[in-house]
């Protein structure tokens, strides 16, 4: 009796063990804080929360907050390999692509809406090519509209930017605002809170969702929000590696593929409402909130023709067709 019970656990224990070791795990990475204030974290995880309902042997750890790769190094992870998921500004890996300033250009996206009919072109087509042939591959796609702050004014007017120290995030808004007048100081939007804190910036450009969850409201004096002229929106898709992915079932693609899908349509509804919940934010918290009108995003997007558009256009290959491409989108 002893032997056969012995022999019933042993082959149990062997089951689950077998069962365990061939179920996939992947990592997924990202900067952005770990819980509900980031709308980014939330799309990873119901990421992860799908893949595991859809019951394909395929499990997705999430590390938040720079927890297993800091901001800087995620994209040379991504593509070596060496990180399974992340979610990240594309702009990040413009050193060693420059076309993805591409997704950062002033006054390029004009509001959500076009966002997401710019998703479904030529452009798009574009720079998603440049993503696979590096190493990785979008399962979803998402823009976030951003703005400026300052601890010093508020920021409308081209003129009002000269002798602030600002963090702008790439180089086509560097570019457009050092015309303008100001200084710029390089860094991830995760760094933006302690650099105004110790007075190392001025100003900031960055997302709705890195304002507010990064808490940037507690040393700003001013917000130009983006209302219905927004001059700034960023590109911050969900990339699995290409390496990863190819080890992967048809069914286990799927399963991510499915997921992405419902995590962008998710991401799209909530990016509308950080607008919102970004002025509530900063109006709460004593900040002065302020939008730009239609002539005064002109006269930073005629700045941006004359320096970030042409540069890029000029130096960048296959700069100009980016630019026709994206442009030829109402």
């Amino acid at each position: 009796m002893y032997y056969k019970n012995f022999l019933l656990l042993y082959t149990l224990n062997l089951f689950f063990s077998i069962d365990a070791f061939s179920q996939t795990i992947l990592r997924a990475s990202h900067q952005f804080p770990g819980n509900s204030s980031d709308v980014r974290h939330e799309m990873v995880q119901m990421i992860a929360e799908e893949v595991e309902l859809a019951n394909v042997d395929l499990q997705i750890r999430v590390y938040s907050g720079q927890s297993l790769f800091k901001a800087v190094d995620q994209w040379p992870a991504i593509v070596r390999g060496q990180l399974d998921i992340t979610a990240l500004p594309l702009i990040y890996a413009s050193g060693r692509h420059p076309q993805f300033n591409a997704t950062l250009m002033p006054g390029l996206v004009k509001n959500h809406e076009h966002a997401r009919r710019l998703n479904d072109s030529e452009f798009m087509d574009s720079i998603r090519t440049i993503i696979y042939d590096a190493g990785a591959i979008v399962i979803a796609d998402a823009w976030l509209a951003g703005g400026f702050v300052s601890s010093q004014a508020c920021i409308l007017e081209p003129d009002d930017i000269q002798g602030q120290v600002i963090r702008a995030g790439g180089a086509a808004f560097e570019r457009m605002l050092v015309a303008a007048g100001a200084s710029i100081a390089a860094m991830p939007s995760s760094d933006i809170y302690t650099a105004m804190q110790t007075g190392v910036l001025d100003a900031a450009n960055t997302s709705s969702a890195s304002f507010t969850s990064f808490r940037i409201f507690e040393h700003t004096q001013c917000l130009t929000a983006p209302g219905n002229n927004a001059l700034w929106f960023m590109y911050e898709p969900v990339l699995v590696s290409k390496r990863k992915w190819e080890r992967l079932s048809e069914d286990q693609q799927n399963a991510l593929l499915i997921a992405g899908e419902k995590a962008e349509d998710f991401f799209f509804a909530e990016a509308q409402q950080l607008d919102l919940d970004m002025e509530k934010t900063f109006s709460d918290a004593g900040v002065e909130v302020v939008h730009m009108n239609s002539e005064q995003a002109s006269l930073w997007k005629n700045i941006a023709i004359e320096t970030s558009y042409r540069v890029f256009s000029e130096e960048v290959e296959g700069g100009e067709e980016l630019i026709r491409q994206a442009l030829s989108v109402e």
